[in-house]
C-alpha cells in the first residue's frame, strides 16, 4: 500500500521566501564580482581624469581662488592621489587578469583593497579640498552605496563604520590641529556667531555620521529586496524553462504516437487504391486521394516536429563538428528534391564552389534541404532556381538560394523564422504548410554558427544568403 500526502500550507511558501532572502543577504558571486571590479576600474580612470583636470585648473588659476572657496593650500597632494590611483588601478587589472587565484588573490580580496585605498585618497582629498569648508565629504556616500551593491549587509556596514571612522579622523585634525571655516558659517552665519568652531565641526561630524549610517541602512536594505526578486525571478525562469521542456517531451511524445497510426491509414489507403480489396468506385478513389493527400500532410509535419525537436536537443555537440564539403552536402540535396523540380517543369542553375566549413553535416543538409524545398514550394511553374557561391576574402563564403516565386511581404520578413509563422499569402499558394520548415533553418543555422540574410520582393521572388565564416579551401 503506498501513501503519498500532499500539503500546500502557505508556510512553506513563506519559509521558502525567508530562505530566498537568507540568500540574498549572501554577497554576490564570484563572476558577478569580477564583472563588478572592472566597472570600479573603468570608473576610477574617469576620477582620475577630473583629479588631473582639477590639478591643471590649480596651475593655471591663483592659489587666493581656491582658498576663498574654502579650498585649503594645494601643495603637491593631487599628483601624490592621481599617482597611488593609477599605480593601484594597474595592480588590481594585474591581480585580477595575469595572477592565477589564490587564498590571497580572490575578487572580495581585490575589491576591498580597492576601497579601502579609495577610501585612503578620498580622505587626503576631504582634508586638502575642506572636511567642513566644502561639502567634498559626501563623497563617502559613494563607496557606502557601492559596498551595499557588492557585498552583504554585515560586510558594507564594516564599510559604513571605516568611513564614518575616517571622516571623524580628518574633522578632527583639520578642526583641532588646524584652523578651518566651518561648513556652517556658509550656512548660517547667525549659528557660527554663537558657537565656536571646534563645537560645528563636532555637530558636522555627528551629522555625517548619522547620514552615512542611514545611507547604508536604506541602500543596503534596497540591494537585499533586488536580490531577493532577482532570485524570485531566477526561480520562476527555472520553472518555466522545466514547463517548456516538459511541454516539448510530451509534444514529441504524442507526435510519436501519431506517426504510427497514420502510417497504418495511408497504407490501408494505398491498398484499397490499388485494387486489393476489391473494385471502387470513381466517386471512392477520388475520396482516397484526397484523404492520402490529408495524410501526407499530416505525415510531413509530424516529420518536421521530430525534426525540429531533434535539432533543438542536439545543439551546441562539438564531437559532431566536422569539416565538410558545402558542395557535396548540396548535390545530395539537389538529388533528393530532383522529383519535385522536375514535378514543376523548373530549371535548377547551380554554380557552387568547393569549400570546406566546419559544421554538423545532417543539419547543414537539412538546412539546405528546408531552404531549396521552401523555394520549390513558393515558385511558379515552369520558373527557374539559382544556387550559387561567392568567396568573400580569404576565409568566408556565401551560398545563396534565390528563386523568382510570390516573395514575401516587408511586415512579414521579420517573423518567417518563427515557429509556426506562415502569411496569409504563403498560406494561399501552398495549403500545407505547417510553419515550422524555417524554424527548422534558423535552429540549425544556431546549432552551426551561421548566418542568413534574406532579401524578397513580392511577386518578384526570394533570395537566401547563408554566410559560411572561418572556411577553408581542403579538408582539416
Amino acid at each position: 500500500m503506498t501513501s503519498t500526502e500532499f500539503s500546500w500550507d502557505k508556510s512553506a511558501n513563506n519559509r521558502a521566501a525567508s530562505h530566498l532572502e537568507a540568500q540574498a543577504r549572501v554577497k554576490l558571486s564570484d563572476d558577478v564580482l569580477i564583472s563588478n571590479i572592472r566597472w570600479f576600474i573603468a570608473f576610477r580612470w574617469v576620477l582620475i581624469g577630473a583629479l588631473i583636470v582639477f590639478e591643471i585648473l590649480v596651475l593655471l588659476s591663483s592659489s587666493d581662488t581656491f582658498v576663498k572657496l574654502g579650498v585649503s593650500d594645494q601643495h603637491n597632494w593631487p599628483v601624490v592621489v592621481i599617482g597611488i590611483l593609477i599605480f593601484a588601478n594597474i595592480l588590481y587589472i594585474i591581480a585580477l587578469d595575469y595572477l592565477p587565484p589564490s587564498r590571497y588573490n580572490s575578487p572580495t580580496i581585490n575589491l576591498w583593497a580597492q576601497i579601502i585605498v579609495d577610501l585612503v585618497c578620498l580622505s587626503v582629498v576631504v582634508h586638502y579640498i575642506g572636511s567642513t569648508s566644502t561639502p567634498v565629504s559626501f563623497f563617502y556616500v559613494l563607496h557606502i552605496a557601492l559596498a551595499c551593491i557588492f557585498f552583504s549587509a554585515r560586510e558594507s556596514f564594516y564599510v559604513t563604520v571605516l568611513v564614518c571612522i575616517m571622516d571623524t579622523v580628518v574633522i578632527l585634525i583639520d578642526n583641532f590641529l588646524f584652523a578651518q571655516a566651518p561648513l556652517s558659517t556658509l550656512i548660517n552665519k547667525h549659528f557660527s556667531i554663537e558657537s565656536s568652531p571646534q563645537d560645528n565641526a563636532l555637530l558636522w561630524m555627528i551629522f555625517l555620521d548619522v547620514l552615512f549610517l542611514v545611507v547604508w541602512y536604506v541602500v543596503s536594505r534596497l540591494s537585499l529586496i533586488v536580490r531577493t526578486h532577482e532570485h524570485h525571478l531566477a526561480d520562476a525562469y527555472k520553472q518555466i524553462k522545466r514547463a517548456q521542456v516538459e511541454k516539448d517531451q510530451y509534444a514529441l511524445l504524442i507526435t510519436h504516437q501519431l506517426k504510427s497510426p497514420l502510417d497504418a491509414i495511408r497504407s490501408k489507403i494505398n491498398l484499397i487504391r490499388e485494387g486489393y480489396l476489391g473494385e471502387t468506385s470513381s466517386e471512392v478513389t477520388h475520396a482516397l486521394e484526397q484523404m492520402d493527400i490529408r495524410a501526407k500532410n499530416m505525415s510531413g509535419l509530424i516529420l518536421d516536429l521530430l525534426r525540429l525537436e531533434r535539432l533543438k536537443t542536439s545543439c551546441h555537440d562539438t564531437a559532431q563538428f566536422q569539416s565538410t564539403n558545402i558542395y557535396t552536402i548540396l548535390k545530395k540535396c539537389i538529388d533528393k528534391l530532383g522529383p519535385v523540380i522536375n514535378s514543376k517543369e523548373m530549371k535548377l542553375n547551380v554554380s557552387v564552389n568547393d569549400f570546406y566549413y566546419q559544421c554538423i553535416p545532417e543539419q547543414l543538409e537539412i538546412l539546405f534541404e528546408n531552404i531549396i524545398s521552401n523555394s520549390i514550394t513558393y515558385s511558379h511553374h515552369g520558373t527557374s532556381i539559382e544556387i550559387a557561391s561567392h568567396q568573400i576574402g580569404t576565409d568566408q563564403a556565401t551560398v545563396t538560394v534565390t528563386d523568382h516565386g510570390i516573395g514575401i511581404e516587408s511586415k512579414d520578413l521579420p517573423n518567417i523564422f518563427n515557429e509556426y509563422f506562415y502569411s496569409p499569402r504563403a498560406a494561399m499558394h501552398n495549403k500545407s504548410t505547417s510553419g515550422i520548415g524555417l524554424s527548422i533553418v534558423k535552429i540549425a543555422a544556431e546549432n552551426n554558427k551561421l548566418k542568413i540574410n534574406v532579401d524578397s520582393e513580392p511577386g518578384v521572388g526570394t533570395t537566401f544568403t547563408i554566410i559560411f565564416n572561418n572556411v577553408t579551401s581542403n579538408a582539416a
